[in-house]
């Protein structure tokens, strides 16, 4: 139970944990959410998935009965999901934690799911235009790529300074939106910071102990059944090409059962990528983000102590409202 009885939030908040894959997210986030009545809202893009347990390293049923959780198991294999669609589920699942008295706490290390949110990303609602793209596309490919540049400078001068003229992809889709909304992009996209007092704590440990970790998860997850796990995603007819299926444990073990590696040929593999996985993440949570307060993974009586300084910062005494 928290220690804050008698207190009421003086402003909506929002306890965000960040960190590498494996640093120790999901135990943290159980301790605070018994600690503080809190709600956790996954921040991953991969366990949103239906029937991919453990190589999205999931919390586990026990886990799960310890705290409630959003955002887990909310989509097929096969279903599209995108950066909007979770931006718009976390602000409703924190909008509902609020209004339960609750503490919602967006854990993951998901970076442009958790910027999202906390920075208050304008996404463009606009789907895919094939028909669209492709006579983009081929009208690059007829003028060349910096015409197609010059036409989305003159309807959308700030995206245009943005966005290389060799970036093609993001050209299209810049221009699509504008043609589809008659908006352009560089306004649809402007941030509107929720109206939340926001903690964000980072969790690290030294390369050498993170990448042990990372092994033994993966020796563990081998163990628990994962091979039959991606074999009965196949067998249930979910396409290799699926965005769901490229994820890490899944893309490689996928290439064992066609012959392409040995079983621990693949289990390096997976180990290998993971590795790099972990420093493409630290491109979202860097170190030198004054946003961003890093502790030790360990260092369980720090974290605790600053979230209860922060939790009393932000909350007033109840009777205040009495009179």
């Amino acid at each position: 139970m928290s220690d804050l009885a008698g207190y009421r939030p003086a402003r909506r908040r929002l306890l965000v944990i960040v960190g590498p894959t494996a640093v120790g997210k999901t135990a943290l986030s159980l301790r605070l959410a018994a600690r503080h009545n809190g709600v956790i809202i996954s921040a991953d893009s991969r366990q949103i998935y239906r029937g991919m347990d453990i190589g999205t390293a999931k919390p586990t049923p026990a886990e799960l009965r310890l705290a409630p959780h959003e955002l887990i198991d909310i989509v097929d294999p096969d279903e599209s999901f995108g950066l909007a669609q979770f931006q718009e589920l976390a602000m409703e699942a924190i909008a509902e934690t609020h209004r339960r008295g609750m503490l919602p706490i967006l854990v993951g290390g998901t970076g442009q799911y958790v910027r999202a949110v906390v920075e208050g990303w304008g996404i463009p609602r606009v789907p895919p235009q094939w028909d669209v793209r492709e006579a983009l596309a081929q009208e690059a490919e007829r003028d060349g790529v910096e015409a197609l540049h010059r036409r989305l400078a003159e309807v959308d001068p700030e995206a245009a300074a943005r966005i290389d003229a060799r970036n093609v992809r993001r050209v299209i889709r810049a221009l699509e939106v504008f043609l589809i909304t008659g908006t352009p992009i560089s306004e649809l996209q402007r941030k509107t910071p929720p109206p939340f007092d926001i903690l964000q704590i980072g969790l690290r440990r030294d390369r050498e102990t993170l990448y042990a970790r990372i092994d033994a998860r993966i020796e563990a997850m081998l163990a628990a059944g994962l091979l039959e796990e991606v074999r009965a995603l196949r067998a249930a007819g979910y396409a290799d090409d699926l965005p769901s299926m490229s994820g890490l444990g899944y893309r490689q073990f996928l290439a064992h059962l066609d012959g392409e590696e040995t079983l621990r040929d693949a289990v390096d593999r997976v180990k290998k990528d993971t590795r790099r996985f972990v420093r493409q993440q630290s491109n979202w949570f860097r170190e030198d983000d004054p946003r961003i307060e890093w502790f030790d993974a360990e260092d369980w009586d720090a974290i605790a102590t600053r979230v209860v300084d922060w939790l009393r910062k932000t909350s007033e005494v109840s009777k205040t409202s009495e009179v």
